[in-house]
Protein backbone atom coordinates (compact mmCIF):
# COMPACT_ATOMS: atom_id res chain seq x y z
CA UNK A 1 0.00 0.00 0.00
CA UNK A 2 3.00 2.29 1.09
CA UNK A 3 4.75 1.40 -2.77
CA UNK A 4 1.17 1.94 -4.47
CA UNK A 5 0.49 5.36 -2.82
CA UNK A 6 3.99 6.79 -3.15
CA UNK A 7 3.90 5.48 -6.89
CA UNK A 8 0.31 6.96 -7.22
CA UNK A 9 1.92 10.51 -5.92
CA UNK A 10 4.60 10.10 -8.19
CA UNK A 11 2.73 9.39 -11.31
CA UNK A 12 -0.45 12.08 -10.36
CA UNK A 13 2.52 14.61 -9.94
CA UNK A 14 4.35 14.21 -13.02
CA UNK A 15 1.48 13.27 -15.56
CA UNK A 16 -0.46 16.49 -14.27
CA UNK A 17 2.96 18.77 -15.22
CA UNK A 18 2.68 16.67 -18.69
CA UNK A 19 -0.35 17.48 -19.35
CA UNK A 20 -0.37 21.60 -18.20
CA UNK A 21 3.28 21.43 -20.12
CA UNK A 22 1.36 20.79 -23.45
CA UNK A 23 -1.94 23.28 -23.00
CA UNK A 24 0.71 26.06 -22.25
CA UNK A 25 2.68 25.29 -25.81
CA UNK A 26 1.28 25.11 -29.27
CA UNK A 27 1.20 21.50 -30.36
CA UNK A 28 3.54 21.01 -33.50
CA UNK A 29 2.00 20.06 -37.18
CA UNK A 30 1.29 16.63 -37.64
CA UNK A 31 2.63 14.86 -40.83
CA UNK A 32 0.19 14.14 -42.87
CA UNK A 33 0.82 9.95 -43.17
CA UNK A 34 -0.29 10.64 -39.29
CA UNK A 35 -3.48 12.92 -38.77
CA UNK A 36 -5.74 9.97 -39.74
CA UNK A 37 -4.14 7.39 -37.14
CA UNK A 38 -5.39 6.77 -33.83
CA UNK A 39 -2.70 7.37 -30.71
CA UNK A 40 -3.65 5.98 -27.03
CA UNK A 41 -5.60 8.63 -25.13
CA UNK A 42 -4.55 9.48 -21.26
CA UNK A 43 -6.79 6.85 -20.26
CA UNK A 44 -4.42 4.35 -21.84
CA UNK A 45 -1.82 6.23 -20.74
CA UNK A 46 -2.43 6.17 -17.42
CA UNK A 47 -3.67 2.17 -17.61
CA UNK A 48 -0.30 1.15 -18.91
CA UNK A 49 1.27 3.62 -16.57
CA UNK A 50 -0.21 1.49 -13.64
CA UNK A 51 0.41 -1.62 -15.24
CA UNK A 52 4.23 -0.59 -15.14
CA UNK A 53 4.01 0.29 -11.48
CA UNK A 54 1.99 -3.54 -10.65
CA UNK A 55 4.96 -4.68 -12.71
CA UNK A 56 7.71 -2.66 -10.66
CA UNK A 57 6.14 -3.93 -6.99
CA UNK A 58 6.39 -7.69 -8.52
CA UNK A 59 9.62 -7.39 -8.91
CA UNK A 60 10.31 -6.17 -5.49
CA UNK A 61 8.61 -9.05 -4.30
CA UNK A 62 10.83 -11.33 -6.17
CA UNK A 63 13.19 -10.06 -5.05
CA UNK A 64 14.81 -8.68 -7.66
CA UNK A 65 15.61 -5.07 -6.11
CA UNK A 66 14.60 -3.40 -3.14
CA UNK A 67 11.78 -1.00 -3.04
CA UNK A 68 13.27 2.50 -4.32
CA UNK A 69 13.29 5.38 -2.32
CA UNK A 70 11.66 7.83 -5.61
CA UNK A 71 8.95 8.97 -3.99
CA UNK A 72 8.64 12.71 -4.28
CA UNK A 73 11.49 12.85 -2.45
CA UNK A 74 11.57 16.37 -0.60
CA UNK A 75 8.50 18.58 -1.37
CA UNK A 76 10.33 22.06 -1.55
CA UNK A 77 13.02 20.78 -3.82
CA UNK A 78 10.22 19.64 -6.24
CA UNK A 79 8.56 22.06 -6.34
CA UNK A 80 11.60 24.44 -7.09
CA UNK A 81 12.15 21.75 -10.00
CA UNK A 82 8.54 22.06 -11.21
CA UNK A 83 9.04 26.29 -11.20
CA UNK A 84 12.56 25.50 -13.12
CA UNK A 85 10.52 23.59 -15.58
CA UNK A 86 8.11 25.71 -16.27
CA UNK A 87 10.40 28.56 -16.92
CA UNK A 88 12.57 27.16 -19.39
CA UNK A 89 9.52 26.15 -21.47
CA UNK A 90 9.16 28.83 -23.37
CA UNK A 91 12.85 28.78 -24.73
CA UNK A 92 11.35 25.03 -25.15
CA UNK A 93 8.44 25.97 -27.15
CA UNK A 94 10.83 28.59 -29.04
CA UNK A 95 12.99 25.63 -30.79
CA UNK A 96 10.06 23.73 -31.35
CA UNK A 97 8.88 26.21 -33.56
CA UNK A 98 11.66 28.05 -34.74
CA UNK A 99 14.47 27.06 -37.45
CA UNK A 100 16.51 24.47 -37.21
CA UNK A 101 19.59 26.54 -36.06
CA UNK A 102 17.80 26.86 -32.42
CA UNK A 103 17.81 23.20 -32.51
CA UNK A 104 21.59 22.91 -32.76
CA UNK A 105 24.84 24.38 -29.82
CA UNK A 106 26.63 26.67 -31.85
CA UNK A 107 28.95 27.66 -28.62
CA UNK A 108 30.58 24.66 -27.99
CA UNK A 109 34.28 24.25 -28.20
CA UNK A 110 35.43 23.28 -31.63
CA UNK A 111 36.52 19.93 -32.19
CA UNK A 112 35.76 18.61 -28.42
CA UNK A 113 32.47 17.13 -29.76
CA UNK A 114 31.07 15.26 -32.63
CA UNK A 115 28.59 16.42 -34.46
CA UNK A 116 25.55 14.45 -33.17
CA UNK A 117 26.26 15.34 -29.59
CA UNK A 118 25.77 19.16 -30.46
CA UNK A 119 21.85 18.14 -31.21
CA UNK A 120 19.74 19.88 -28.41
CA UNK A 121 17.65 16.83 -27.91
CA UNK A 122 14.03 17.54 -26.80
CA UNK A 123 14.76 20.99 -27.29
CA UNK A 124 16.71 21.58 -23.97
CA UNK A 125 18.57 24.31 -23.42
CA UNK A 126 22.24 23.83 -23.47
CA UNK A 127 21.91 20.40 -25.08
CA UNK A 128 24.01 18.32 -22.86
CA UNK A 129 26.31 20.93 -22.14
CA UNK A 130 25.64 22.97 -19.05
CA UNK A 131 25.24 23.00 -15.22
CA UNK A 132 21.45 23.78 -16.02
CA UNK A 133 20.51 21.53 -18.34
CA UNK A 134 22.30 18.83 -15.93
CA UNK A 135 20.09 19.90 -13.11
CA UNK A 136 16.50 19.82 -14.87
CA UNK A 137 17.06 16.64 -17.00
CA UNK A 138 15.83 14.22 -14.59
CA UNK A 139 12.72 16.35 -13.70
CA UNK A 140 11.75 17.09 -17.75
CA UNK A 141 12.41 13.04 -18.46
CA UNK A 142 10.13 12.82 -15.70
CA UNK A 143 7.24 14.49 -16.76
CA UNK A 144 7.92 13.64 -20.63
CA UNK A 145 6.73 9.99 -19.01
CA UNK A 146 4.37 11.25 -16.64
CA UNK A 147 6.79 10.15 -13.87
CA UNK A 148 7.66 6.49 -15.04
CA UNK A 149 11.03 7.10 -16.58
CA UNK A 150 12.85 5.83 -13.31
CA UNK A 151 10.30 2.63 -13.04
CA UNK A 152 11.36 1.76 -16.71
CA UNK A 153 15.08 2.33 -15.79
CA UNK A 154 14.22 -0.21 -12.92
CA UNK A 155 13.13 -2.84 -14.93
CA UNK A 156 16.74 -3.41 -16.11
CA UNK A 157 17.81 -4.59 -12.42
CA UNK A 158 16.10 -8.18 -13.08
CA UNK A 159 18.42 -9.02 -15.45
CA UNK A 160 21.25 -7.85 -13.93
CA UNK A 161 20.77 -9.78 -10.48
CA UNK A 162 20.70 -12.68 -12.80
CA UNK A 163 23.88 -11.74 -14.50
CA UNK A 164 25.78 -11.16 -11.18
CA UNK A 165 24.33 -14.54 -9.51
CA UNK A 166 25.85 -16.65 -12.50
CA UNK A 167 28.85 -14.17 -12.69
CA UNK A 168 31.78 -16.64 -13.06
CA UNK A 169 35.32 -14.25 -13.82
CA UNK A 170 37.75 -16.03 -14.65
CA UNK A 171 40.62 -16.25 -12.67
CA UNK A 172 43.50 -14.77 -15.20
CA UNK A 173 41.06 -12.09 -16.07
CA UNK A 174 42.05 -8.22 -15.07
CA UNK A 175 37.94 -8.31 -13.36
CA UNK A 176 39.45 -11.12 -10.80
CA UNK A 177 38.86 -9.18 -7.80
CA UNK A 178 34.78 -8.54 -8.27
CA UNK A 179 32.22 -8.24 -10.85
CA UNK A 180 32.88 -4.72 -12.54
CA UNK A 181 29.65 -2.72 -14.24
CA UNK A 182 30.23 -0.61 -16.99
CA UNK A 183 26.88 2.01 -17.71
CA UNK A 184 27.65 3.69 -21.10
CA UNK A 185 26.07 6.77 -21.44
CA UNK A 186 25.39 7.39 -17.50
CA UNK A 187 24.12 10.54 -17.30
CA UNK A 188 23.32 11.61 -14.37
CA UNK A 189 23.73 8.61 -12.39
CA UNK A 190 20.35 7.62 -11.66
CA UNK A 191 20.94 3.87 -13.14
CA UNK A 192 24.17 3.58 -11.09
CA UNK A 193 22.36 4.81 -8.36
CA UNK A 194 19.50 2.30 -8.12
CA UNK A 195 22.66 -0.11 -8.99
CA UNK A 196 24.98 0.70 -6.04
CA UNK A 197 21.56 0.76 -3.64
CA UNK A 198 21.36 -2.84 -4.50
CA UNK A 199 25.01 -3.88 -4.91
CA UNK A 200 26.80 -1.05 -2.31
CA UNK A 201 29.55 -3.81 -3.13
CA UNK A 202 30.16 -3.50 -6.99
CA UNK A 203 32.76 -1.96 -9.09
CA UNK A 204 30.86 0.53 -11.38
CA UNK A 205 31.96 2.59 -13.83
CA UNK A 206 29.92 5.68 -15.72
CA UNK A 207 30.82 6.68 -18.87
CA UNK A 208 29.77 10.17 -20.36
CA UNK A 209 30.52 12.65 -23.00
CA UNK A 210 28.75 15.49 -20.71
CA UNK A 211 31.46 17.14 -17.64
CA UNK A 212 28.42 18.69 -16.14
CA UNK A 213 26.39 15.57 -16.02
CA UNK A 214 29.03 13.42 -15.02
CA UNK A 215 29.10 16.24 -11.97
CA UNK A 216 25.82 15.59 -11.09
CA UNK A 217 26.28 11.78 -11.16
CA UNK A 218 29.19 11.82 -8.58
CA UNK A 219 27.11 13.54 -6.29
CA UNK A 220 24.25 10.71 -7.10
CA UNK A 221 26.96 8.38 -6.10
CA UNK A 222 28.88 10.32 -3.42
CA UNK A 223 27.62 7.39 -0.70
CA UNK A 224 29.32 4.77 -2.10
CA UNK A 225 32.54 3.50 -2.65
CA UNK A 226 33.90 1.38 -5.92
CA UNK A 227 32.23 4.41 -8.27
CA UNK A 228 34.27 5.88 -11.18
CA UNK A 229 33.47 8.39 -13.63
CA UNK A 230 35.09 8.84 -16.93
CA UNK A 231 34.20 11.29 -19.48
CA UNK A 232 34.78 10.09 -23.33
CA UNK A 233 32.55 8.62 -26.17
CA UNK A 234 30.83 5.26 -26.28
CA UNK A 235 32.29 4.79 -29.92
CA UNK A 236 36.21 4.96 -28.59
CA UNK A 237 36.65 4.24 -25.15
CA UNK A 238 38.92 4.83 -22.75
CA UNK A 239 39.35 0.87 -21.45
CA UNK A 240 41.03 -2.35 -21.90
CA UNK A 241 39.58 -4.94 -23.63
CA UNK A 242 37.60 -7.26 -21.30
CA UNK A 243 37.53 -5.19 -18.50
CA UNK A 244 33.95 -5.38 -17.68
CA UNK A 245 31.77 -8.12 -16.78
CA UNK A 246 28.61 -6.62 -17.24
CA UNK A 247 27.75 -3.53 -19.68
CA UNK A 248 24.51 -1.32 -19.29
CA UNK A 249 23.56 1.25 -22.03
CA UNK A 250 20.25 3.08 -21.30
CA UNK A 251 18.43 5.02 -23.59
CA UNK A 252 21.47 5.77 -25.47
CA UNK A 253 20.68 4.24 -29.02
CA UNK A 254 18.09 6.27 -29.77
CA UNK A 255 20.34 9.52 -30.10
CA UNK A 256 23.04 7.88 -31.92
CA UNK A 257 23.48 7.92 -35.59
CA UNK A 258 23.44 4.49 -37.22
CA UNK A 259 27.37 4.78 -38.04
CA UNK A 260 28.32 5.68 -34.80
CA UNK A 261 25.59 2.81 -33.41
CA UNK A 262 27.48 0.47 -34.85
CA UNK A 263 30.91 1.56 -33.85
CA UNK A 264 29.17 1.83 -30.31
CA UNK A 265 28.70 -1.71 -30.47
CA UNK A 266 31.73 -2.14 -31.75
CA UNK A 267 33.35 -0.99 -28.56
CA UNK A 268 30.91 -2.49 -26.29
CA UNK A 269 31.77 -5.82 -27.74
CA UNK A 270 35.37 -4.98 -27.11
CA UNK A 271 35.53 -3.68 -23.35
CA UNK A 272 32.60 -6.28 -22.16
CA UNK A 273 34.67 -9.77 -21.25
CA UNK A 274 33.13 -13.30 -23.00
CA UNK A 275 30.31 -14.18 -21.14
CA UNK A 276 29.74 -11.24 -19.86
CA UNK A 277 26.08 -9.50 -19.80
CA UNK A 278 25.02 -6.56 -22.03
CA UNK A 279 21.35 -5.16 -20.53
CA UNK A 280 20.68 -2.77 -23.57
CA UNK A 281 17.19 -0.04 -22.42
CA UNK A 282 15.61 2.17 -25.30
CA UNK A 283 12.46 2.89 -26.59
CA UNK A 284 10.17 0.51 -27.79
CA UNK A 285 10.73 0.29 -31.66
CA UNK A 286 7.66 -0.24 -34.46
CA UNK A 287 5.76 -3.42 -33.84
CA UNK A 288 6.59 -3.87 -30.56
CA UNK A 289 3.40 -2.27 -29.10
CA UNK A 290 1.18 -1.72 -32.07
CA UNK A 291 -1.05 1.21 -30.62
CA UNK A 292 2.16 2.77 -29.72
CA UNK A 293 3.57 2.95 -33.32
CA UNK A 294 1.93 6.76 -34.20
CA UNK A 295 2.83 8.17 -31.38
CA UNK A 296 6.28 6.44 -31.90
CA UNK A 297 6.66 8.34 -35.07
CA UNK A 298 5.54 11.58 -33.62
CA UNK A 299 8.16 11.73 -31.17
CA UNK A 300 11.49 12.63 -32.98
CA UNK A 301 9.17 15.76 -34.44
CA UNK A 302 7.84 16.39 -30.98
CA UNK A 303 10.78 16.35 -29.21
CA UNK A 304 13.60 16.64 -31.62
CA UNK A 305 15.46 13.30 -32.08
CA UNK A 306 17.01 12.91 -35.51
CA UNK A 307 18.44 9.62 -35.03
CA UNK A 308 15.04 8.23 -33.57
CA UNK A 309 13.28 7.24 -36.69
CA UNK A 310 16.30 5.22 -38.03
CA UNK A 311 16.15 3.77 -34.62
CA UNK A 312 12.65 2.39 -34.77
CA UNK A 313 13.57 0.50 -37.52
CA UNK A 314 16.63 -0.95 -36.67
CA UNK A 315 16.67 -4.54 -36.19
CA UNK A 316 18.67 -4.72 -32.78
CA UNK A 317 19.40 -8.51 -32.77
CA UNK A 318 21.50 -7.87 -36.56
CA UNK A 319 22.96 -4.63 -35.11
CA UNK A 320 24.36 -6.79 -31.95
CA UNK A 321 25.70 -9.77 -34.18
CA UNK A 322 27.90 -11.14 -34.64
CA UNK A 323 29.35 -11.27 -30.94
CA UNK A 324 26.25 -11.42 -28.57
CA UNK A 325 23.33 -13.87 -28.10
CA UNK A 326 20.22 -12.63 -27.39
CA UNK A 327 18.20 -13.32 -23.93
CA UNK A 328 15.32 -12.52 -22.21
CA UNK A 329 12.87 -9.56 -23.35
CA UNK A 330 11.12 -7.27 -20.87
CA UNK A 331 8.19 -4.63 -22.33
CA UNK A 332 8.52 -1.51 -19.52
CA UNK A 333 5.66 1.20 -20.78
CA UNK A 334 7.62 2.83 -23.56
CA UNK A 335 10.56 1.29 -23.27
CA UNK A 336 12.08 -2.47 -23.16
CA UNK A 337 14.73 -4.17 -21.72
CA UNK A 338 16.82 -6.44 -23.98
CA UNK A 339 19.60 -8.67 -22.53
CA UNK A 340 22.80 -10.28 -24.74
CA UNK A 341 25.32 -12.90 -23.70
CA UNK A 342 28.66 -11.63 -25.00
CA UNK A 343 29.73 -14.94 -27.10
CA UNK A 344 33.71 -16.19 -26.32
CA UNK A 345 35.11 -18.55 -24.60
CA UNK A 346 35.30 -17.45 -20.50
CA UNK A 347 38.21 -19.79 -19.49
Amino acid sequence: MAFNAAQTARIGWFFGQKLLAARMGRPVRLPEALRERPMPDRQRLLADLRALVEQDWRNIEAGYYAPPADGLGKPLEEIRRALDFFADLSAVEQRRHGGREERVLAEAPPGRYPPYYLQKFHFQTDGYLSDASAARYDHQVEVLFGGGAAAMRRQALVPLKRALAGNSVPRNSVVGRGARLLDVACGTGRFLREVKANYPRLHVTGLDLSPYYLSVARRELAPWSRARFVEGMAEAMPFADAEFDVVTCIYLFHELPPRIRRAAVAEIRRVLRPGGTLIFVDSLQTGDEPDYDSTLELFPIAFHEPYYESYLRADLDLLWSPGFTPGERIPAYFSKVVSYRRDGDIS
